[in-house]
């Protein structure tokens, strides 16, 4: 069967003919349920007022169940739609230990044939399609809820097939993965990320499908599709969970909304609803409850660029650091034992002695510290209440209730912060302006000592939390995260990639944090081709990372004469990109001031600038910062100013090879002046 490239294309036209009925029976059946629908509420909008309150009662539940398998069935139809476009993407035939032959085609969505009772599509997630992404011909098995399945692989072949035609068949002797992967890192970047199902590798495979992990931690070089497999992740854990988990349950933590929008595409085309999502930004604010004004991290790393200023840098590499997260720690415990100063306490003529407080106040050692007071409280009452032997009056309840949060130093949050410097022996590492706005490196220390001193609502409703570019995030931030999400939790970037690199996190930071964390190290780049990933390694070096074999033109290092021909060269790069058949170019500045300038010097109208206020991300040519280009990838990428004045510092190294990786296909440097000297070697 379909042994030849003629009979697969025969096989092709009868799968579709059959999604083609599919098509229509599910039609027919959401315009039946429409019908049913609307006839139900017709019917008890004419009969309600004979209707008592059961019949209401049984009367609603009947039309949420039929509005519910009505939109069941328009998901149906939306999927087979789309296997319609493309069915499947691979097929291969296994032959089980007693001799069962069959093949196996496997696609986006799974289709299971009402008529043959037979399942002629596997879903990319089912069990028997893990066979396609860890084994070549020969022995295999796979496991299934029940058990493990062995036999071997007789066949393995892999389709491209768009609008419902097979563009090509490649048939596998040896690893037909890398023969249909070059082909789709050839082509052209797109405005949303894609699905990568086609091409899942056996390394991201195995972390696509790990179902045990509390914590996964993914370190992957720039390009190693880190992104696309987390998301791929959770589409996984939806299938295989459905039962306990959907999609509204899981929350991503993304480090701005263009990313977000970018990534937006990939779970929707895997079937899967939207993902809520949130910035780290806005989980401050929420916890805040709005009562502090801060810097927010772009602003942060914006005033790195912009000024060099060392005291600055000393205040965030120590709030960054571990030992910042222990001395805090101590200082709680400090707090605890020091900062409740009892004395003994008389209502009427009934004296409290200080060691029965002190014992009241043990006994919630449970209980956050600030909330601890109003409790105290009414456990003396009730002592002064039996010893008196009578009610207390308003005045004397009072009194009590006064009186026990006064013998503690402080009782607000950002007061015990400001003496935490202190206790420290350094006051000059809080720096808050006459409005009291918080640097952004405070932030969550701040919400890490409210939690703490004050108790927080975990977020009980997100069943699993992903946080992508870990880098930027600190161990005191981390620190939070594992109070407020309980569950279970996917963390991925690359340490390389930091815009920060005074505040950076590494995967071995992380589990420090989480110790039962699954660390995967993902060293395969697939983004840019081997000529630019050489380029990039000579601004960061990293001896681990393993460029797929993809070449592509050299990187070009342009020297113009002062700023006015720098501008003419972009204007050039620009007019050229035009003409290339590429889809999108990135011109990447390291500042946003920079950015806007040379966005006002152009005056394209068909140039994007995108800012931190910026929510989506389109093709063309876009505009913007190493920072907001991040997580996104070009055909072109041109980095104007790349001279010696303009990238000098750490920070500045950090920007300038997030921006190189950006690139695809096609790498280009402007300077004027000196070039740089993480470019002169």
């Amino acid at each position: 069967m379909n042994a030849t490239e003629q009979e697969e294309r025969e096989y092709l036209e009868e799968i579709k003919e059959k999604l083609t009925l599919a098509i229509r029976r599910v039609d027919d059946a959401v315009k039946q349920f429409s019908t049913e629908l609307r006839q139900k509420k017709e019917y008890i909008h004419e009969h309600q007022s004979g209707m008592d309150d059961a019949d209401m009662v049984a009367a609603g539940q009947s039309i949420n169940r039929m509005a519910f398998t009505g939109e069941a069935a328009v998901t149906r139809k939306r999927n087979l739609f789309k296997l319609s476009q493309s069915p499947y993407f691979g097929r291969l035939d296994f032959v089980t230990k007693d001799q069962v032959k069959s093949p196996v085609y496997i696609g986006v969505h799974s289709f299971f044939d009402e008529q043959q009772r037979l399942n002629l599509i596997y879903d990319w997630r089912a069990p028997i399609s893990s066979l396609f992404y860890d084994y070549e011909l020969g022995e295999a098995s796979y496991t299934t809820p029940s058990g493990t399945v062995q036999g071997r692989i007789e066949l393995k072949r892999q389709y491209k097939i768009r609008d419902g035609r097979m563009e090509f068949m490649i048939e596998n002797d040896v690893n037909i993965h890398d023969d249909v992967l070059q082909r789709e890192l050839a082509k052209s970047s797109d405005d949303k990320m894609k699905n990568i199902v086609a091409t899942i590798q056996r390394d991201q495979n195995a972390v696509i499908r790990n179902e045990t992990a509390p914590v996964m931690v993914i370190q992957g070089v720039a390009g190693s599709g880190k992104t696309s497999i987390a998301l791929h992740r959770i589409a996984f854990l939806l299938y295989r969970f459905r039962e306990t988990i959907a999609a509204k349950d899981i929350l991503i933590i993304s480090p701005n909304k263009v990313f977000a929008d970018y990534i937006s595409n990939v779970l929707p085309e895997l079937g899967e609803e939207h993902i809520p999502e949130m910035g780290m930004e806005e989980l401050a604010v929420d916890l805040l409850e709005n009562r502090y004004q801060f810097q927010t991290f772009f602003e942060q790393v914006s005033a790195l660029l912009e000024n060099h200023n060392s005291a600055f840098i000393e205040r965030i590499q120590f709030k960054s650091s571990f030992e910042f997260l222990s001395k805090l720690n101590q200082y709680l415990l400090h707090v605890e034992n020091n900062y409740f100063t009892v004395t003994e306490l008389r209502v009427g003529r009934t004296v409290v002695p200080v060691a029965v407080i002190q014992q009241k106040f043990r006994t919630y050692h449970r209980v956050p510290l600030l909330k601890r007071f109003p409790l105290v409280a009414n456990d003396i009452r009730a002592y002064v209440r039996d010893a008196a032997g009578r009610k207390l009056t308003g005045q004397e309840k009072a009194t009590i209730g006064e009186a026990i949060p006064r013998m503690f130093k402080f009782h607000q949050v950002l007061d015990l912060y400001r003496d935490f410097f202190r206790w420290i022996g350094k006051p000059e590492l809080l720096k808050l302006d006459h409005h009291l706005r918080l640097e952004y490196a405070d932030v969550f220390a701040l919400i890490y000592l409210r939690i703490r001193l004050e108790g927080s609502t975990t977020y009980d409703q997100v069943k699993h939390l992903l946080v992508d570019e870990m880098q930027d995030y600190t161990p005191v931030q981390y620190a939070v995260l594992s109070r407020l999400f309980l569950c279970r939790k996917t963390i991925l970037g690359d340490v390389s990639q930091t815009v920060n690199p005074y505040s950076a996190s590494s995967a071995e930071t992380i589990e420090r944090v989480f110790p039962q964390a699954d660390v995967v190290k993902l060293y395969r780049s697939y983004r840019s081709t081997v000529e630019i990933t050489a380029f990039a390694q000579r601004i960061t070096p990293n001896p681990h990372i393993i460029p797929l074999e993809r070449h592509g033109q050299e990187p070009a290092l342009r020297y113009c004469n002062g700023q006015r021909e720098e501008l003419a060269a972009l204007q050039q790069l620009i007019a050229d990109f035009k003409i290339s058949g590429n889809n999108s170019l990135g011109i990447i500045c390291k500042t946003l001031r920079q950015a806007e300038q040379t966005y006002q010097a152009l005056q394209a109208p068909d140039v994007q600038l995108l800012t931190e206020e910026s929510t989506s991300f389109k093709e063309g040519v876009i505009l913007t910062t190493a920072h907001l280009a991040k997580g996104l990838e070009f055909d072109a990428v041109v980095v104007p100013f790349a001279s010696a004045q303009n990238y000098k510092t750490e920070v500045d190294k950090s920007m300038l090879y997030v921006a190189c990786t950006r690139a695809m296909h096609q790498l280009t440097l402007t300077y004027s002046g000196a070039i740089t000297a993480f470019l002169s070697a």
